[in-house]
């Protein structure tokens, strides 16, 4: 599968739940994504409010050709301040993710062990105001690779799935 193929599958998959954007988005990347849920929960009525909480995550697509550890750090830094642009922590807030999915023909090794090492984490007032984690895939259309960082591995199954389709 070439890299355009993989790109459109890519962003179908994510279409269904989150609002994608790939007109002018935030350099460098060739697409953004956002997801927002908010959940209340009631005792009988609307009025008798026992909880809610609310959950956002934002996606940055990066594409590159040969993928080098410099670019993998610059594509990290960039999502993270961008990601973390928007986040308004109050008392019902869980968290705010940020993801990056990174598309490239093939990466050296030092970019895929600059994946896996990269994690990033923050608290809200000591987590009751939630946090912000970071999650990390590379996708090498070449070799079919696909290498996540920590938080980015609950994604596997996900983008072994779409990349089968």
């Amino acid at each position: 599968m070439n890299k355009s193929e993989i790109i459109d599958k890519v962003l179908r998959a994510y279409t269904a739940y989150y609002d994608v954007k790939t007109e002018e988005p935030t350099p460098p990347f060739f697409a953004e994504a956002n997801f927002h849920s908010h959940d209340e929960q009631y005792f009988l009525v609307k009025s008798a409010r026992i909880g809610e909480t609310e959950s956002n995550e934002k996606l940055f697509f990066a594409e590159a050709g040969e993928l080098t550890d410099a670019e993998v750090r610059e594509f990290d830094e960039k999502a993270w301040e961008e990601g973390l642009k928007d986040v308004k922590p109050h008392g019902e807030h869980k968290n705010s993710d940020v993801a990056l999915v990174i598309i490239c023909d093939s990466a050296t090794k030092e970019a895929r062990n600059q994946v896996k090492k990269l994690n990033h984490y923050k608290s809200y007032k000591m987590g009751l105001w939630g946090f912000s984690r970071n999650s990390i895939v590379l996708i090498e259309c070449e070799s079919g690779r696909l290498t996540f960082n920590r938080q980015g591995a609950l994604l596997k199954k996900l983008f072994k799935n779409i990349l089968i389709q």
